[in-house]
């Protein structure tokens, strides 16, 4: 639970740096940079497996959608929202990997759809009075097509990992190549302002990629592998409530108080109840 709870702190932590020091930075080049750093970290591990063919193009191409394109859509986001917004309204993701999972599998069911609908509620209440000032639909949207990719890359993960019968270090360090090569392609074809820049946003950029991307998800992996599968899943819905908190403790953020609150702990519940009933047995192993 230690290396999840790790994990959880540094990814909190890494909303408002983003918001209050690479907002208005081109999004293609943070999320480029962001990746090639977490690739770079990765790189040791890629010798661990030999693909090639279709198989590397499925990886690779995985790696795209779940880290490439999710990185660059969330990245854009923060322009158009605060950061604890950008947290709360990530908290979909688990809701998306369900249905993806279900419409795969034929497997969606009322539990699910209740679970949802509590979600919707919740982001109701929060959003009542409409967007918190300074706030975007724009990015809303946004923000939402990046958890649809980061659901669908969990959903295919474990089944392409099952397919190929690789390690997941390995399979995780191709990701990244191919994720940071399509971030790379979309900056060169986007040429865009590189303007704004200067050494603190370059350390908070080289910080970002190594800890929060590389190390974080390094940690999360090894802890995933430790815990039980209701430890995991509460460490799930755990990082949301800390970017929220730091957001606001840390950085300085307004917002609705009392009706986030209120909106979060309803979309928490549905997190809880799209749970599998194993999956909320603490005696059980994942």
């Amino acid at each position: 639970m230690a290396h999840l709870l790790a994990a959880s702190i540094l990814w909190a932590f890494s909303f408002g740096l983003i918001k209050g020091h690479l907002t208005g930075l081109d999004p293609g080049i943070v999320a480029c940079g962001r990746l090639i750093l977490a690739a770079a970290v990765f790189a040791p591990f890629l010798g661990r497996i030999t693909v090639r063919g279709r198989a590397l193009l499925q990886v690779l191409g995985l790696g795209v959608v779940q880290f490439g394109l999710m990185y660059v859509l969330y990245i854009a986001a923060f322009e158009y929202l605060a950061a604890w917004m950008v947290a709360l309204m990530t908290i979909f993701t688990p809701f998306y990997v369900v249905g993806l999972a279900g419409l795969i599998s034929g497997g969606l069911n009322r539990r699910h759809l209740a679970a949802a609908l509590l979600a919707v509620v919740g982001a109701g209440i929060v959003l009542v009075d409409g967007l918190p000032d300074g706030g975007d639909w724009r990015g809303v949207v946004l923000l939402q097509g990046a958890n649809l990719c980061f659901a669908l890359g969990q959903v295919v993960f474990p089944r392409l990992r099952e397919g190929l019968g690789w390690p997941e270090s390995g399979l995780l360090a191709w990701m990244y190549q191919g994720a940071a090569l399509f971030a790379l392609v979309m900056v060169l074809l986007d040429h865009p302002d590189v303007s704004g820049w200067d050494g603190q946003a370059v350390l908070v950029l080289t910080y970002l990629g190594v800890v929060p991307t590389a190390l974080g998800f390094y940690l999360w992996n090894k802890g995933a592998a430790r815990t039980s599968s209701a430890l995991l899943a509460a460490a799930n819905n755990l990082k949301i409530p800390l970017a929220v908190l730091v957001s606001w403790l840390v950085f300085g953020e307004e917002a609705p108080y009392l009706r986030a609150l209120a909106g979060m702990a309803l979309i928490s519940a549905g997190l809880i109840l799209v749970q599998p009933p194993r999956d909320r047995d603490p005696a059980r192993s994942p």
